[in-house]
């Protein structure tokens, strides 16, 4: 029998693997604030853009995700995330002095390669330190890293850039996160796996062919799967290329639109991640578990229509004002999404499991969603100019369709699971 731990230390825990997934975030996503300086600066094509804000940093984040993972369901989880975080942060800060695109590239990549041991461990360690009753309160909060890191990450990147140059803003934003790795290696206390399930026994980490074959058997976990893959592919679309339409066919200036878009993705969507992942422990514990994928599915279909009023939009304002409700709902999937996956998953299965949903979120979403927009909005450029950047958004469009399916589809597996009854799709 373990020993009690305290709430505080539950909380703290939380609130340094927050810390941490603000981090991950502001390196990942300042790309999107800083992309038409960087175009310009390094003379580079949309396409090209798209590989350093998409597949290529999302290949080897997602790929070296599962072995890490691996690694985590066996030893220390603290002491991965400490290293993934210091390694994240100085290939961030090195980016600033990258002197063309393939260096750049190589330094992006090794933010991925950072960023790859962070999020499995951590999802891991919350499971094991909340029960599944409060796991997507918990996961929403750990979840609002996101919206923070945008907030940051935007609004620095923003101002930095135009005060100081882009190179100035990646060695600002970076460097800190040194700190921050040092802080979880030798303040946070690793969690006994299985604790908020009251497991005594040993947990024994099965083979990953294994993890694979429990997940794709298991109806619940395919279409969750599918449907967080499809919700990204837009969703990292819009972050990363957004501020790169509202600078470059609307013309702000970076400062502006980081401001503007850290209140509506930052602010808001902390705001939207956090009541979505109460209100889906809420209904959920009222009504039934299939309500935390039909939550996303509502989201997702309010947020549609007016993205694209966003993408079509004719003046600044007017792009900026169709995008608040869907910066708000855009991060809302997180918390049921992960909660989901770490509730049909057993213990010893955890953190692998989280990395294969990431793999396979992050090779769709991350990776070919951002890297769409800008080979679209090249081919799209040679009739319609600049505009091309437009049609290049609005081509995402139809994923979130296909995504609100797969969550509807979900959650009736998971009532007809609970009534007795289950289909065979």
């Amino acid at each position: 029998m373990h020993p009690p731990i305290p709430d505080r230390q539950r909380r703290y825990t939380l609130f340094v693997l927050v810390l941490v997934f603000t981090s991950s975030h502001i390196d990942r996503q300042i790309m999107g604030i800083l992309g038409q300086p960087i175009k310009e600066s390094l003379l580079i094509s949309d396409t090209q853009l798209g590989l350093l804000t998409g597949i290529m940093f999302a290949v080897f984040y997602a790929t070296l995700g599962m072995p890490m993972a691996m690694w985590a369901d066996r030893h220390n989880r603290r002491n991965l995330i400490s290293f993934s975080v210091f390694l994240w942060s100085l290939m961030t800060a090195l980016c600033g002095a990258a002197a063309n695109f393939t260096q750049l590239l190589l330094f992006r990549i090794g933010v991925g390669v950072g960023e790859a041991g962070s999020n499995p461990p951590s999802h891991s360690m919350i499971a094991d330190l909340y029960p599944p009753a409060q796991r997507a309160t918990a996961m929403a909060i750990f979840g609002t890293g996101i919206n923070w890191g945008i907030l940051l990450g935007f609004l620095l990147g923003g101002w930095i850039n135009e005060w100081f140059g882009w190179r100035t803003a990646f060695v600002v934003v970076g460097l800190p996160g040194i700190l921050l790795a040092a802080l979880v290696r030798f303040t946070v206390i690793e969690p006994p796996r299985g604790y908020s399930e009251a497991k005594t026994s040993p947990v024994i980490p099965p083979g990953f062919w294994e993890v694979v074959r429990f997940m794709w058997r298991n109806k619940v976990l395919r279409h969750v799967v599918a449907a967080g893959a499809l919700i990204t592919f837009t969703g990292y679309a819009s972050i990363i290329w957004i501020p790169i339409y509202l600078v470059r066919i609307h013309e702000m200036g970076t400062g502006e639109v980081g401001s503007y878009l850290a209140l509506m993705i930052g602010l808001g969507g902390a705001l939207g991640i956090y009541l979505g992942g109460r209100l889906a422990d809420f209904l959920s514990a009222r009504h039934g578990e299939h309500w935390l994928p039909w939550i996303v599915a509502i989201a997702n279909l309010i947020a549609a229509p007016l993205l694209y009023l966003s993408f079509t939009a004719e003046t600044p304002m007017g792009a900026i004002a169709a995008y608040i409700i869907p910066a708000m709902l855009g991060t809302v999937y997180v918390a049921p999404g992960f909660a989901l996956i770490q509730n049909q998953t057993p213990v010893e299965m955890r953190s692998v499991a989280a990395a294969i949903n990431l793999f396979i979120t992050n090779i769709i979403g991350l990776g070919l969603g951002p890297f769409s927009v800008g080979f679209f909005s090249d081919y799209f450029a040679t009739d319609y100019g600049q505009d091309g950047l437009r049609y290049g958004l609005m081509t995402t469009l139809v994923m979130i369709a296909w995504g609100i399916y797969h969550y509807y589809r979900c959650g009736q597996l998971i009532r007809s699971k609970a009534s007795g009854y289950v289909s065979a799709t």
